[in-house]
């Protein structure tokens, strides 16, 4: 391991976990862990815009003591975006398990070969 891996655990993580999740999606037929893959996708793209905004020294963008200088602050950008991406995942992981739901009470499985090969049967 060369200094700038160790420099830069947290998006060595950060990739670990996305290339984890990303398996996942691809390898697994249960559409539940799918659905956890791609959450654990998201948790690592949020890991990676978090350790790009933080800027050791700083602190967040709140102005106390009356300190204005933009140098004294992180951006607060990668802090928003990760926040709205969040609770956009929220609501997908919603919407796909209600789906799953759906689907399970139709076609009594969560394997998705078997609910492609019941579609073909039924000429959808």
């Amino acid at each position: 391991m060369g200094p700038n891996l160790l420099a830069n655990y947290g998006e060595a993580v950060s990739m670990i976990l996305f290339c984890i999740g990303f398996a996942n999606l691809l390898l697994q037929k249960n559409l539940i862990k799918k659905i956890i893959g791609l959450n654990i996708m998201d948790s690592g793209t949020y890991l990676f815009l978090a350790e790009k905004g933080y800027i050791e020294g700083r602190v967040a963008p709140i102005v106390v003591d009356g300190v204005q200088d933009v140098s004294a602050y992180i951006n607060p950008i990668p802090s928003g975006l990760v926040l709205t991406g969040i609770v956009v995942s929220v609501s997908v992981t919603a919407l796909m398990l209600s789906l799953t739901v759906r689907l399970y009470r139709r076609y009594h499985t969560l394997n998705l070969d078997e609910i492609s090969m019941r579609l073909k049967k039924e000429g959808l």
